[in-house]
């Protein structure tokens, strides 16, 4: 019999992650993590988004991750539709990225960037971590059986015969869900995409470009088919991908390993980057059609990262996923530990925040296949995706849509969706859609506050090892939290609704350090917020005339969505 205070199946990325954040706050907790496989292992899903680093920080395995010399990730270049056109998303401008000496320290710059990660390294230092954290960690120990008592976890029966019990159950077992298949916990699948994915790794294929010491984009290229992945995740190895729709697979007639043949072979940056390289020459293949786990928690249990949900890889969210839900759970049960919230709202706070993260993904991702204008039998699809959101609109009106997904909820302090900031999904939308994405703050200038028929409840706020209870409305799956940013514009409001009174309000409001030690940045911040709130509609925008439209140079981000400029 083995006793814990926290059992953990998998020790991926969620279960290291999780296991970690526990340690660091509650060093006296029993954590068990329970991993099938031997480490170091392959894994698909090798580049990140810039929103792990903090997490990486937090837990103190960042300089470990560095020290590894994975590519530093600033961005991705992609060809998209039927143009020949490339155009870079970067997440830290490319000009303004300085050579610096690696390893480097978590600090300017590098809180902007991102790594590419060699997953059989990565996911071994994050478990070497959480275990030098003080997790008791059994590799090659499956778990056999669940144990349980109606909806509540009495043990795991491992395939030694050995019993666990503990408190908290987790299962963070990837898309094998054990603890979640024999709970019966049902996935939906809210996407009508199907897609499968081919990829082999690469020896000495060339970077498409170095930027600073280590720096590069992935390559995300499309095809008449599907598209390609070209992820570099050391300085000779190089993880290529293709993705295409399942029933494209099944019609075409052709083997994975020749449509992934044809695939290199047809996009020409892809087949000029491998040109004097060789494949290792194992072709692993998986589906990766998007879902979202019916429900996350029981009475003492958990679903993490990805066996709660997965959303398409076309944005690299999943490591992304399984990071931030690993530290939200990890908060979620110290919270729980301490007594002072209660533990059902805690649990479902989890739930509906790792539900409402995974769909907002799906939903981008979608946008993405049905502006893309490649996958044409898709266009039918765009209106089984607006009606989702209530409104029947094409593939040229996605922006409308796309605003429908709830930019304020998506994350405090961030007017945006999916990890983009707003001003970036404007462009992005504008780019991909081949039309003008006006911004309401730049186009009105009566901004008033609607909070009629709202309900005020709490939300959540994960920080600093504590789960803080913040006040917030509701209001048509919609969610307003009153955070120091959103206080700030309410406040803004409820003085004025003349558009540059606001704006002069705002300008006051960016001088207070509890919104971030920049005033300029804090000041577009709150200029995001409210283009968020008036798309979420928490604000009735309108012109009067005779009224001056805002004096406002809303900034066009270019020098993070640019056409390519070299080659």
């Amino acid at each position: 019999m083995l006793n814990a205070d926290v059992a953990i199946i998998g020790g991926g990325p969620s279960g290291s992650t999780l296991g970690a954040m526990l340690k660091k706050y509650a060093p006296d907790l029993d954590v068990l993590i329970l991993e099938r496989e031997r480490f170091p292992r392959e894994h698909v899903g090798e580049s990140q988004l810039p929103l792990i680093g903090p997490i990486l920080d937090e837990i103190g395995v960042w300089d470990k991750i560095e020290a590894a010399g994975f590519p530093i990730k600033i961005g991705a270049t992609y060809r998209r539709g039927t143009t020949d056109e490339l155009w870079d998303f970067e997440f830290f401008p490319a000009k303004e990225f300085t050579d610096e000496p690696r390893p480097a320290r978590y600090k300017g710059q590098r809180k902007q960037t991102a790594f590419q990660v060699d997953r059989a390294i990565y996911d071994d230092i994050l478990l070497r971590h959480a275990e030098g954290m003080g997790c008791v960690v059994r590799q090659e120990t499956a778990v056999r059986q669940i144990l349980n008592d109606g909806d509540r976890i009495e043990g795991f029966v491992l395939d030694s015969g050995e019993t666990v019990t503990a408190k908290h159950y987790i299962d963070a077992s990837g898309n094998a869900g054990t603890l979640r298949r024999a709970m019966g916990v049902e996935l939906e699948e809210p996407s009508a995409l199907r897609n499968v994915a081919f990829w082999d790794y690469w020896e000495n294929a060339d970077w498409a470009v170095e930027i600073g010491v280590g720096a590069t984009r992935v390559q995300v290229m499309s095809l008449g088919f599907g598209w390609i992945w070209f992820i570099p995740l050391g300085p000779t190895r190089t993880s290529i991908g293709l993705v295409c729709p399942a029933d494209y697979y099944k019609t075409c007639g052709k083997t994975g390993e020749a449509l992934y043949a044809e695939a290199i072979a047809a996009e020409p940056r892809i087949r000029a980057l491998v040109g004097n390289a060789t494949r290792e020459g194992e072709l692993r293949a998986t589906k990766d059609w998007s879902y979202v786990a019916s429900r996350m928690t029981g009475p003492n249990w958990m679903l993490v990262g990805e066996c709660a949900g997965f959303a398409d890889p076309i944005l690299a969210a999943g490591l992304t996923l399984a990071h931030a839900a690993a530290r939200e759970a990890a908060y979620t049960i110290l919270e729980i530990e301490r007594g002072e919230l209660d533990p059902d709202w805690l649990r479902a706070m989890y739930g509906e925040t790792q539900e409402h993260r995974v769909r907002q993904h799906i939903r981008f991702a979608d946008f993405w296949y049905t502006a893309n204008g490649r996958f044409t039998d898709l266009k039918e699809y765009t209106r089984e995706i607006a009606r989702d959101a209530g409104l029947e609109l094409d593939a040229n009106q996605a922006f409308q849509w796309l605003g429908t997904g709830g930019f304020v909820n998506d994350g405090f302090g961030l007017a945006g969706t999916a990890g983009f900031s707003l001003f970036a999904v404007r462009l992005l939308t504008e780019r991909m859609v081949e039309r003008g994405a006006e911004l309401a703050v730049a186009q009105n200038n009566v901004f008033k506050l609607n909070l009629q028929r709202a309900e005020k409840t709490q939300v959540p706020w994960y920080k600093a090892g504590r789960v803080h209870a913040i006040p917030c409305y509701r209001r048509g799956g919609k969610t307003l939290p009153m955070t120091a940013e959103y206080k700030a514009i309410v406040h803004a409001l409820n003085f004025d609704s003349k558009a540059n009174r606001v704006l002069e309000s705002f300008r006051r409001a960016a001088l207070n350090p509890a919104l971030g030690p920049e005033p300029e940045t804090n000041y577009w911040t709150l200029i995001e917020g409210l283009e968020a709130m008036v798309r979420d509609g928490w604000v009735q925008a309108s012109v009067v005339k005779g009224r001056p439209l805002p004096e406002l140079m809303v900034p066009t981000v270019t020098d993070l969505i640019h056409p390519n400029v070299e080659g």
